[in-house]
């Protein structure tokens, strides 16, 4: 008996109903990874915030004498503290001066981590590609004022509010687009406003915020 092939009507079925299985099933696994990723992150700033905790114990509960890429390759940041300003070429990263309390350097980096080139902070340029953890060497930012502040661990008024480490870019658990220097007002207020970011607290834990909410951190009094 001779055998029949698919003829084109067939073809072109069996085509739309692959290509509506791919449009459902895709955005599944973008999301899957995407959570994934975001949990490998939490769980980083979590090791990170461990080494905060033991640094602080060896040295009289004060936050580590350190810096990130920002202070460092932008450090005009800190024009309004010239003393502090001048002492950044002699500081150390952190992620390098916590290296001995952490178990492996791996955990500075983000597995979402895709670059930046605004800094979501102080948005002055920061390039940063493939991305920041292969750039600078840690996907995760600092807020550099508990140092220049020579604040102690015990001495903030709410460490459950007080963000210490974060995302170098909101744009990296969400679908959106980092910052870029060619983005007008508009353009860069449409990207923040669906930013999320991971981010490690001073009471060392760690959550997941909206713009909104990473902005209040920002704002909690020291």
């Amino acid at each position: 008996m001779r055998r029949r092939g698919l003829t084109l009507i067939e073809l072109l079925v069996v085509l739309a109903i692959v290509a509506i299985l791919a449009a459902l099933l895709i955005p599944v696994f973008v999301k899957a990874k995407r959570a994934s990723q975001q949990s490998v992150c939490i769980q980083n700033l979590k090791q990170i915030g461990g080494a905060f905790a033991l640094y602080m114990q060896d040295y009289d509960d004060i936050w580590p004498l350190g810096i990130d890429p920002a202070d460092k390759f932008t450090p005009e940041i800190w024009d309004h503290e010239p003393q502090f300003r001048a002492k950044i070429p002699y500081l150390p990263l952190m992620h390098e001066l916590l290296e001995p309390y952490l178990p492996t350097m791996a955990v500075w980096k983000c597995p979402a981590d895709h670059g930046q080139d605004i800094d979501d902070v102080a948005f002055v340029r920061l390039p940063a590609s493939p991305s920041s953890y292969a750039t600078y060497g840690t996907s995760y930012y600092y807020r550099t004022e508990l140092t220049v502040r020579s604040l102690q661990g015990t001495s903030l008024r709410d460490p459950a509010s007080i963000n210490v480490y974060f995302d170098g870019s909101g744009a990296w658990h969400t679908s959106e687009d980092i910052l870029r220097h060619t983005d007008d007002l508009d353009t860069i207020l449409k990207k923040l406003h669906k930013y999320r970011y991971n981010v490690l607290f001073a009471d060392l834990h760690v959550k997941n915020l909206n713009r909104d909410q990473y902005q209040a951190a920002w704002d909690a009094e020291l």
